[in-house]
């Protein structure tokens, strides 16, 4: 085999792989946006959480309340309500990080929407939270607009 055929071989080879490794993550960037939440979260790093999150969007909830336990919903006034929730000792925080959780595949609908479904587990009562975070592209990155509780059982 000639030097420019072992070339282009080498060539294709290289733009099949970098095919692969793009497709896989444009699915899987929203699951990671979602794990980073979580780092962020454990790590208590507010400016992490303005760069995945779409706080005016958060704040618009005001029928659910994302802290998976509560019987009645909180109301945001501020972006630095939410944070403050997400961190240190707040309720939504302390909620979460009592559970396991289960951060299942992300679902890409269109270019800019998804959604990543994950599970909160309470051991102690044998119980399951099914939640479904919403994500959609904001400057071209995933931000995280919704946390909604899809089901309790």
């Amino acid at each position: 085999m000639s030097i420019r055929a072992t070339v282009s071989l080498l060539c294709v080879g290289l733009s099949l792989s970098v095919l692969l490794v793009c497709a896989d993550s444009a699915e899987d960037a929203p699951r990671k946006t979602v794990i980073s939440l979580f780092g962020a979260m454990e790590k208590n790093d507010q400016a992490a959480l303005i760069y995945l999150l779409d706080l005016p969007e958060l704040m618009k909830n005001l029928n659910e309340d994302y802290a998976v336990q509560t019987d009645s919903p909180r109301v945001f006034t501020s972006p630095e309500q939410i944070l403050e929730d997400l961190t240190g000792e707040g309720l939504t925080k302390k909620t979460w990080f009592s559970l396991q959780r289960i951060i299942n595949k992300g679902h890409v609908e269109g270019d800019d929407v998804a959604s990543v479904d994950v599970t909160f587990i309470d051991k102690e009562k044998s119980q399951g939270y099914m939640t479904r975070f919403g994500l959609h592209k904001v400057n071209g990155k995933w931000k995280i607009y919704s946390f909604k509780t899809v089901s309790g059982s």
